[in-house]
């Protein structure tokens, strides 16, 4: 009994590391200034959109519909362009995290050769994908909502850095070979609920409108009452990802307390964010980042280059790497590990001369 203890112990601490070091990092802080974080209405609003937005693409998952679109990939020829652009375009709309959930298992169920490859490959594209608009990542709708920016600003503001690895995966899927043996016949219609669906997308949308300043933050609650009433499944979301940032939330205040100063250069935000992303994750980076400068685009383009490189830049590496280890062999995984951190930081750096090229051709 005592060693079952101890083993919950441990798989809690190691799949939940990043919210006990943001609250222990919390108390610390507030302990060390002698204060209480004190947390702004903006900042209840993000976690009261990301808690709408949670429930919503649980319902979507429970409808079926993500499944249904992932396992058209599956026909014919090109499996790993499909695959790689599907979690680009899925990571668009129903954030990074989610589009990894749902394609890397799919893509390990397969019989193909190179599949941890593809499934690194799949990691970029969700990154890359999901940086393009204010909702496909958590630091992506942090950023859009605590400077307050225009749609249009954001997508052109980041387009460039999405776009040139979206060709840049497109081009490299062509030299991955498979040699596809999946012949297994689809069911796409069994687990499909078609009210559900139609219930779903319409929640998704006053999600959207919500982020996009059109309807007012209250909205959101239809969303939570739907899902009390009629589909309490879909409340069954990650609260620890956001109890994780509102400590995080207390955590920046306090650190901006002690510090009180700002990082002016745009140069300093963007390197500081990628690489300090690199060890706390780009999550956490840009809601500490975001109380020390206003230049929110050299901290858009630092937390997603960020995502790219460690396994700990993006919550979302971390998914793909527990989805990799527990449906396959975990002896590989060392090779796994290094193949991983080979591309990733291929196009980390990539990133990184992406910014500096395009800020100077803007001199």
């Amino acid at each position: 009994m005592k060693k079952e203890t101890e083993s919950t112990l441990i798989g809690f601490i190691l799949k939940e590391w990043l919210l006990i070091s943001s609250l222990i990092g919390l108390i610390l802080t507030s302990i060390y200034v002698k204060r209480l974080p004190v947390y702004s209405l903006s900042e209840f609003q993000i976690l009261f959109i990301l808690f709408s937005l949670f429930i919503t693409i649980k319902g979507l998952e429970l409808s079926g519909i993500i499944s249904q679109v992932s396992q058209i990939i599956q026909k014919r020829k090109a499996i790993p362009l499909k695959l790689i652009t599907a979690t680009f375009f899925l990571s668009i709309f129903i954030t990074n995290d989610v589009a990894l959930i749902v394609i890397v298992p799919l893509t390990l169920s397969l019989e193909i050769k190179h599949k941890d490859i593809i499934v690194i490959f799949e990691t970029l594209a969700a990154n890359a994908g999901s940086a393009l608009t204010p909702f496909g990542n958590p630091q992506n709708l942090f950023i859009y909502w605590f400077y307050n920016l225009d749609p249009v600003v954001f997508v052109t503001a980041i387009a460039p850095f999405s776009l040139f690895f979206l060709l840049f995966l497109i081009v490299f899927s062509f030299f991955i070979k498979t040699d596809n043996n999946y012949t297994k016949k689809l069911n796409i219609e069994k687990n499909l609920n078609k009210k559900s669906v139609y219930v779903y997308i319409f929640l998704f949308i006053i999600v959207l409108l919500t982020v996009l300043h059109i309807l007012p933050v209250s909205t959101n609650i239809l969303i939570i009452i739907y899902a009390l009433l009629f589909n309490r499944k879909s409340l069954k979301i990650d609260y620890a990802l956001l109890f994780t940032f509102f400590c995080f939330f207390g955590f920046a205040e306090n650190v901006k307390f002690l510090l009180s100063s700002e990082i002016i250069h745009s140069t300093h935000i963007f390197l500081f964010s990628a690489l300090a992303s690199q060890i706390m994750s780009n999550v956490p980076v840009a809601l500490l980042f975001a109380k020390f400068t206003t230049n929110w685009k050299a901290l858009l383009w630092g937390t997603n280059v960020g995502g790219f490189g460690s396994l700990f830049g993006s919550l979302a590496n971390l998914i793909v790497y527990k989805i990799y280890v527990a449906q396959n062999d975990t002896k590989n995984s060392g090779i796994f590990l290094l193949k991983f951190h080979v591309i990733e930081y291929i196009a980390f750096f990539l990133g990184i001369a992406l910014y500096f090229i395009l800020k100077i051709c803007m001199i």
